[in-house]
């Protein structure tokens, strides 16, 4: 192979070191330059787009918190209104309770003037009945009828007895 051959190594390290500068001068001049440009608009773009994510994620934290204040004012609000409508039932609750104890009130006093009046009306007939009963069992016994003024007498003391 020539490029072993030693008597050849010094044209081949001129070759070399032009090869050399002129792939060196090409990568300086044109290449680099150019690859320089692409890594410095591919970083101002990186850094475009982390201060448009920064702003982006500032805007968004400023519209969570707004969110989650508006969240907690809803919150507040709808505690104020059930605390209202509590407060409005639990007046309507006492109002309706009254009324109706009222009623019940008003309601016990007729049941018991009625039961004060059935009694009545009933010791009245019983006492015509009792007396009746005792007239007619006095003639039985004694062959003649009582007078009715004496027969209720009997029955009245009888019953104050009873009562009593």
């Amino acid at each position: 192979m020539p490029q072993f051959d030693p008597t050849t190594f010094s044209p081949q390290i001129v070759w070399l070191i032009i090869s050399f500068a002129i792939l060196y001068w090409f990568m300086a001049r044109i290449a680099l330059p150019r690859i320089s440009d692409v890594l410095d608009t591919r970083q101002e773009r990186i850094s475009g787009d982390l201060e448009r994510a920064e702003e982006l994620k500032s805007q968004a934290q400023a519209l969570a918190d707004a969110h989650d204040q508006a969240i907690a004012e809803a919150r507040a609000q709808a505690q104020e209104v059930v605390r209202e409508a509590r407060a409005r039932m639990g007046e309507e609750a006492t109002r309706r309770q009254a009324e109706v104890s009222e009623r019940l009130g008003s309601q016990i006093a007729e049941a018991e003037a009625r039961i004060l009046r059935g009694k009545e009306e009933a010791l009245s007939n019983l006492r015509v009945v009792v007396a009746e009963v005792a007239q007619s069992a006095a003639e039985r016994l004694v062959g003649e009828a009582p007078s009715d003024e004496l027969v209720g007498g009997a029955v009245d003391a009888a019953m104050r007895e009873r009562t009593s």
